[in-house]
């Protein structure tokens, strides 16, 4: 190697694996540098052209930034000695055509950045030789198509992001989008173009959005598609129900969405199930049939109303009962070739669990259960509780004229006890003695006491007390009792 190459070109800044420069007004790249460098930086320059070996002395090279610039094109052999490659930076550059040439040399390359060029065509091999790709940005260019057959499982394993937004795609070829693995359909971005609006496109975003994916899910509001008649000429996709009110979802089982029919299908009682019939074989030849458990034979436009089966070889069964159960088998016939090809699909129609059906019921009812109950215990508590009544003037004891203070204090207290649950607050006189030693002596006239209400008992007279509800003691035991 050259002396003169592990001198920083004028003007960089070279800094241990890093060589930036960035904003010189290079018209080329720079044919003498250190061959050091892992990432390269020549961004905002005016490079037209990437010649012939431009980075042959670079072998350790990783990361290239050439955004910014004014490229045109990029000549046959331009990345070789660069199979390290990982990051190549191409976007705001001035590139109308991908040709199959361009990357043929970076079979490690996983990220590549094209978006804001001019591009209006890709070439069917152009993204080839690109088997470790992971993700590839195309997004605001002129695109009017794209090879999306070129992309397979085989060539592009771990491809999971293609942005294909902002340019002008009036039309997508459904069927090879279906066809894509599912980790890229997953990653397809195609929001901001100039899609005519019809119903597979509107039912293929739709089931996408279902799945979660992040290109809908993210971009909702930038999907729109061109109506012609309409003044306004565009519309959102995910905000004219009534525009896409009459596309069956149907229609997207004539998408053949690659492995999205699995041998075992789970639905719900009264739900609607779809079963494809998955087949290699194509063309206007083919021709579909199929047996339901009970050994019915089923073809279009199906059966009673209960299965439908359409022209592309799904079958529908409409509202799922518990007999629907069992193996469903599908035969695909090309009758031109011969040729014949059967798939089974096992169906369970799975009742809702009892926990997962009947708990909300449940919940509700013990909650609203225990709200009556709490007010029946409250109504009780206040329309059931003793009144208080006004004590009765007692008769004076033959044994006594003139009542003390202490007996009156003793009556009162005596009369007010049956009635409060509270004790008698008087702290002195016999009514103390009373409370204290015989716990339920009370005196009182001897009309019964019922619910707070007075029932005359069977006698009148003063003389009498009880002792509780409903039982009479004489009146010389209650003074005897008092004169204790």
């Amino acid at each position: 190697i050259p002396a003169q190459a592990s001198v920083c070109p004028p003007g960089c800044i070279c800094a241990s694996d890093i060589l930036s420069c960035t904003a010189l007004g290079l018209q080329q790249v720079p044919r003498e540098m250190p061959v050091s460098p892992v990432t390269l930086d020549l961004s905002h320059n005016r490079i037209v052209q990437l010649e012939e070996g431009s980075f042959g002395r670079l072998p350790r090279l990783e990361t290239l930034r050439v955004a910014h610039n004014q490229l045109t094109g990029i000549k046959p052999g331009a990345f070789q000695n660069s199979s390290l490659l990982r990051h190549l930076d191409l976007s705001s550059n001035q590139l109308h055509v991908l040709e199959q040439h361009y990357f043929l040399e970076l079979s490690g390359l996983e990220e590549l950045l094209l978006f804001n060029n001019r591009i209006i065509h890709v070439e069917s091999q152009a993204l080839a030789a690109l088997g470790s790709l992971r993700k590839a940005y195309l997004s605001h260019n002129r695109l009017t198509n794209f090879p999306f057959f070129s992309i397979q499982e085989h060539s592009h394993p771990y491809l999971s992001m293609l942005d294909l937004s902002s340019n002008r795609l009036p039309k997508l070829p459904l069927e090879a989008i279906s066809n894509l693995p599912l980790a890229v359909q997953s990653g397809l971005y195609l929001h901001n173009n100039s899609l005519v609006c019809e119903c597979s496109m509107y039912v293929l975003l739709r089931h996408w959005e279902q799945r979660g994916y992040a290109s809908v899910k993210d971009f909702r509001q930038e999907h729109t598609c061109l109506v012609f008649g309409m003044q306004a000429g565009t519309v959102r996709f995910f905000q004219q129900g009534p525009l896409f009110e009459n596309c069956s979802l149907t229609v997207m089982t004539q998408l053949s969405l690659k492995g999205e029919q699995e041998s075992n299908v789970l639905v719900k009682p009264g739900k609607a199930a779809l079963l494809h019939c998955l087949t290699n074989l194509t063309g206007k030849h083919v021709k579909f049939f199929w047996v339901s458990p009970h050994q019915e034979y089923v073809v279009p436009p199906g059966n009673n109303g209960a299965l439908k089966m359409y022209a592309n070889g799904t079958l529908e069964i409409v509202a799922a009962k518990a007999e629907d159960s069992g193996i469903y088998w599908c035969m695909a016939l090309d009758q031109q070739l011969k040729r014949n090809e059967t798939r089974l699909v096992n169906v369970t129609v799975a009742p809702y669990h009892d926990g997962e059906h009947h708990e909300p019921f449940n919940t509700g009812f013990t909650t609203l259960l225990g709200c009556v109950v709490s007010l029946v215990l409250v109504l009780m508590y206040l329309y059931l509780t003793p009144c208080r009544c006004p004590p009765c003037r007692k008769a004076p004891s033959p044994a006594t004229t003139t009542p003390s203070p202490g007996n009156e204090a003793g009556a009162g207290s005596a009369q007010s006890s049956i009635l409060t649950p509270t004790p008698p607050a008087t702290t002195e006189g016999p009514g103390r003695k009373v409370s204290t030693n015989k716990h339920v002596v009370f005196l009182e006239p001897i009309k019964e006491q019922q619910n707070g209400r007075l029932r005359a008992g069977p006698g009148t007279g003063a003389g009498y007390g009880h002792l509780g509800p409903g039982l009479l003691i004489g009146k010389e035991t209650i003074e005897g009792e008092m004169r204790d």
